[in-house]
């Protein structure tokens, strides 16, 4: 991603419109490359893609390696004759504006498992020969993440470690017998995962032909409650018991007197090295084939993680482990090859996660939301910005920039006028102005600081349990008017799509 001005959109699929609940991988997701085409944009950034748990968080995943069967577009279902034009014409009434997930997931389930009727009893067929050929690609992950998900179903949705002994520790012939009794319902299973990368594969197809690349992201840890922990004990710093002995957090600082408790299990290290970190590079292999870079979520997590014993209900009592991080990277590196990752460098920095960054050439992001305020030396304002770097308006995490700027301290308003030589009236679009402007090589602009949106729209407010991950666009709201500011803008600072240009 360094050498070459470029911008984008922050945008995950299930916030793009349509009639079914939630932005899909079908028509929309393609209408939006060709937003992106428009408005002069290289970039078209999402969130994890993963099979989504408690919350629905896209950080809080039961696989690192499947994918959200909830973003199969049912358009394209019916289209593959796979489902009814009558089903697809009983879809019932959505609201526009958010995802209601509980309603979402009980419709696409059911259709998801009336194409799977289908699939079953159509015979030897081209979807057929392509279904066979995904699983035998993909057994490494496939197999044990269905096994997980229909076990997991069969059981209420119990967390594995409160499984049955056998079926805990994922004794043979526990599985064999499961597999067994369940055998339709992890054909299912795969099915839908086929669906899901079908689809996605076109979607990706179609926005490299148009000139789009598609950054995804990687949490650095995953859930406790998922295939990746129960078929990788050995990995994870378990309990006999399956609990986590320690898990991930963040400790007391300026702006929490207890830290913060994330919940996640801690990866064995030593365990991971011993296996020549195959688990890890398996993930980022797998992640790079689905998109063409990553944001790698937290990345001071391969500098040193904070422990906290597991069962405390604060991160005060924990402490800081080392992870070979360098180790790691250089390793992936000589089987990748080179490495397309944008380091998530946020939060408490230190020369140890920046000599990481920087030894490896990945570039580190900035947040124009945190640059003001402080004083000249501020590493967020855009003359401090180095060349091989990240400039967002906000994430994912951040509030939008006109809730940020109604709700900010006089001071912060005060100097970010200043700063920028701007009124204020629209700032939303002064502070795209100047991420565009900036050094930094990419810029990216989550698609709600376009529209000028309030904190009403913003997709998620960390430390809240609900009315997060809901946020979507409507019908048209990326108007014409609003591609042409942007692309004139990106023409003016040198960052549009060669297509555009």
């Amino acid at each position: 991603m360094s050498g070459t001005r470029a911008s984008g959109i922050l945008l995950h699929p299930t916030s793009l419109p349509g009639p079914y609940g939630i932005g899909d991988l079908g028509p929309a997701a393609h209408a939006f490359v060709d937003t992106l085409v428009k408005a002069g944009q290289t970039y078209w950034q999402i969130l994890p893609l993963g099979p989504t748990g408690h919350g629905n968080s896209p950080y809080s995943l039961y696989s690192a390696f499947a994918g959200n069967t909830m973003l199969i577009s049912p358009e394209t279902l019916a289209d593959d004759g796979l489902i009814s034009q009558d089903t697809l014409n009983a879809t019932p009434a959505f609201p526009a504006e958010r995802v209601d997930f509980e309603k979402v997931i009980e419709w696409k389930t059911a259709i998801l498992a009336e194409a799977f009727v289908t699939f079953r009893s159509s015979g030897e067929t081209d979807l057929r020969i392509e279904y066979d050929a995904f699983c035998r690609e993909n057994f490494w992950w496939l197999d044990d993440y269905a096994i997980f998900r229909a076990v997991k179903t069969s059981h209420n949705d119990a967390p594995w470690n409160a499984w049955a002994e056998p079926l805990r520790r994922r004794e043979n012939a526990a599985i064999a017998t499961i597999g067994s009794q369940l055998a339709r319902e992890i054909q299912c299973e795969k099915f839908a995962q086929f669906l899901f990368f079908r689809q996605w594969a076109a979607l990706k197809k179609y926005a490299n032909e148009s000139g789009v690349r598609i950054i995804g992201d990687i949490p650095i840890f995953v859930a406790h409650d998922s295939a990746d922990v129960w078929c990788n004990q050995e990995l994870f710093k378990l309990n006999a018991d399956g609990s986590p002995k320690v898990v991930a957090g963040v400790p007391p600082d300026y702006f929490s007197e207890t830290g913060q408790l994330w919940g996640n299990p801690i990866y064995d290290w030593d365990a991971m090295r011993v296996l020549d970190f195959g688990w890890w590079t398996a993930r980022i292999a797998c992640a790079l084939r689905m998109t063409d870079a990553v944001r790698l979520d937290h990345f001071i997590g391969f500098v040193r993680n904070w422990e906290v014993p597991g069962g405390d209900e604060t991160a005060e009592n924990g402490e800081w482990a080392d992870v070979p991080g360098r180790e790691f990277f250089a390793m992936l590196r000589s089987r990748i090859g080179h490495l397309p990752v944008i380091a998530e460098d946020l939060g408490s920095l230190t020369p140890e996660v920046e000599a990481l960054r920087d030894e490896f050439g990945f570039p580190g992001m900035r947040i124009l939301q945190y640059a003001f305020g402080g004083d000249a030396y501020n590493r967020d304002l855009p003359h401090n910005y180095p060349q091989n770097c990240v400039a967002y308006t906000g994430t994912h995490d951040n509030d939008t920039i006109a809730g940020w700027y109604a709700s900010a301290p006089k001071s912060v308003k005060t100097h970010c006028r200043k700063y920028l030589q701007i009124t204020g009236r629209y700032v939303h679009w002064e502070l795209i102005r100047a991420a565009l402007a900036s050094v930094a090589d990419t810029a990216i602009i989550p698609a709600q600081d376009l529209l000028g949106l309030d904190s009403n729209s913003r997709m998620n407010t960390p430390a809240t349990a609900s009315g997060n991950w809901e946020w979507r666009l409507k019908d048209n709201q990326l108007t014409d008017e609003i591609c042409d500011k942007l692309l004139d803008l990106t023409v003016t600072f040198g960052r549009t799509n060669s297509r555009e240009s």
